[in-house]
């Protein structure tokens, strides 16, 4: 996605509008935007056909998406990010420009290693027939 400012087209913006997730630089780029009569994202259709989201660069390590849609029916993971303290630290995650840098930091806190075994428990369940 770029992050080129709606408004000024500054590059490498840090925002996005909650709203519609365009990107915008500052304060007065936002109101400018919002004035601008700013629409909610459209979510996307599946219409039954999972060919529809891909991933652009998959790896072995890619979490297939029928597993990362079952993240929102784990009761663990919605308790962990009751907790405003996980909400910041994923903020920070995704607005940091060294996001591998602040998820390192996250992990020395046990509640986002919490919230982080949680999704684990979701998209990679531990099968206890493999031997050591």
């Amino acid at each position: 996605m770029s992050k080129i400012c709606c408004i000024c087209s500054k590059t490498d913006c840090s925002y996005k509008c909650p709203t519609c997730k365009v990107p915008y630089c500052s304060v007065g780029c936002y109101k400018g935007h919002k004035e601008s009569n700013c629409q909610p994202e459209e979510p996307k259709q599946h219409n039954g056909n999972e060919d529809e989201i891909t991933y652009d660069f998959p790896t072995e390590d890619t979490v297939p998406i029928e597993k990362l849609e079952q993240l929102r029916y784990s009761e663990e993971l919605k308790n962990c990010l009751r907790n405003p303290h996980v909400r910041d630290i994923m903020r920070a995650i995704l607005t940091d420009k060294n996001p591998t840098k602040v998820i390192a930091l996250a992990m020395t806190e046990p509640i986002f290693v919490e919230m982080a075994d949680a999704c684990l428990k979701v998209v990679e369940p531990p099968v206890d027939d493999q031997p050591c």
